[in-house]
């Protein structure tokens, strides 16, 4: 059988998204300037994403039978995403995510997770013959850390190249990181999840080979406007960020890992795609939402991709 195509785990959730002059402080009650509500959810995120650019896009995921999950199922039918595999649980909500972003673009966000937490290994068994299909399997971790274990393992299983975005961040157990091709974490995931205090190049680096030691094949640490820095066992290369104004940071890291995964089911080499997933992401953040702001590959300049 070929093998085509990417398969995103992971969660959905409605973003209901304030738009104000700056945040709050503790106890304070200041006006926003706009509110929306955008399809999110770091899973549906990622699919959009590799779905956009034009990959074969699978997504597994639990909503509930309310009409967030119509709206979201609609948005992901739309952009090209295959939903056969989407569950439905009739006891809990849709996950929800409660996002605030300032005039500078900045956002603090607070996830309901709902259904994604119903999402059980039992549930990925049943769905295990999908990963023999596709090139790529990715999952984060807002659905249970065993089922995402569940996921690793039929990917190694499979001999699929299985990407972890760590986020929101938690420790994990070795089991788990042995099985990781590419971890992607930003700064504070990389904190949480080496236990070393990052302030520097240096200092990410060496919390990025903690978790090498630990059984992960690559480490791509995303690092905002300064781009990402790729960590092995033999070397580490740091990839510059392209200069845009920031609208929304909102899905800018599930641009990022969306368009790695598409780049290396498309057989591109590792700088090569990180180099795409720079520019993914930083086009996503020049616009309002997450899903909404995921470009198509044509909307990105194909011919600066270089090593």
């Amino acid at each position: 059988m070929n093998r085509e195509g990417i398969l995103v785990i992971g969660s959905a959730n409605m973003d209901l998204v304030i738009s104000t002059e700056r945040f709050p402080n503790p106890g304070e009650t200041i006006f926003g300037k706009k509110f929306d509500m955008f399809p999110g959810g770091k899973g549906a995120n990622q699919a959009v994403c590799c779905a956009m650019l034009g990959s074969k896009t699978f997504f597994i995921g639990k909503m509930g039978s309310d009409d967030f999950c119509k709206k979201i199922s609609l948005n992901l039918k739309q952009t090209g995403v295959e939903l056969q595999h989407l569950l439905i649980d009739d006891e809990e909500n849709t996950g929800t995510a409660l996002i605030t972003v300032d005039k500078s673009g900045e956002n603090k966000i607070i996830v309901i997770p709902g259904s994604n937490m119903k999402l059980s290994q039992s549930d990925i068994e049943k769905k295990k013959n999908i990963f023999s299909q596709v090139k790529v399997v990715i999952a984060q971790l807002e659905i249970p850390l065993d089922t995402v274990v569940k996921v690793a393992t039929l990917a190694k299983e499979n001999d699929t190249t299985f990407i972890l975005n760590p986020a929101p961040a938690q420790e994990l157990p070795e089991k788990l990181l042995s099985l990781v091709d590419y971890l992607t974490p930003n700064e504070t995931e990389l904190e949480i999840l080496s236990g070393i205090t990052i302030n520097n190049e240096a200092s990410i680096e060496k919390a990025a080979r903690i978790l090498l030691k630990k059984g992960v094949k690559n480490v791509i640490v995303t690092i905002g406007v300064k781009g990402a820095l790729h960590v092995t066992c033999e070397k580490k290369k740091i990839f510059p960020a392209n200069k845009v104004k920031v609208v929304d940071t909102t899905g800018a890291g599930d641009a990022f890992n969306g368009a790695l995964a598409f780049a290396l089911s498309n057989g591109e080499d590792i700088d090569k795609a990180i180099h795409l997933a720079n520019l993914v992401a930083s086009h996503c953040i020049t616009k309002m939402g997450a899903q909404s702001s995921m470009p198509k590959l044509e909307e990105i300049n194909i011919y600066k991709i270089a090593t």
